[in-house]
């Protein structure tokens, strides 16, 4: 990989949303919807349960260095502070 490459989940295209940018880090980083990706494991036959354990195993927990993808769940501001406030 090259400085300038973006580092792409691999089979997760369905759920790609765009692009992460923040303070301090000079590249964009790539971004994708964590309902669409739990749905796509549901969709290749496995329960909630089990894409939610191997989302979270698999790939939340394989770090890539600073380029490694975001996922993001959208929700309203208010479940969003509520849920902040249980972690």
């Amino acid at each position: 990989m090259t400085d300038d490459q973006l580092l792409l989940a691999d089979g997760l295209e369905q759920a790609f949303v765009g692009l992460v940018m923040r303070f301090n880090v000079l590249y964009p980083i790539a971004c994708y919807d964590y309902d669409k990706v739990i749905a796509g494991y549901m969709e290749d036959g496995m329960t909630e349960e089990e894409a939610i354990e191997f989302f979270e195993f698999n790939v939340i927990g394989a770090w890539a260095g600073e380029r490694t993808p975001c996922f993001i769940r959208q929700m309203p501001l208010s479940q969003a502070i509520e849920e902040a406030g249980d972690a």
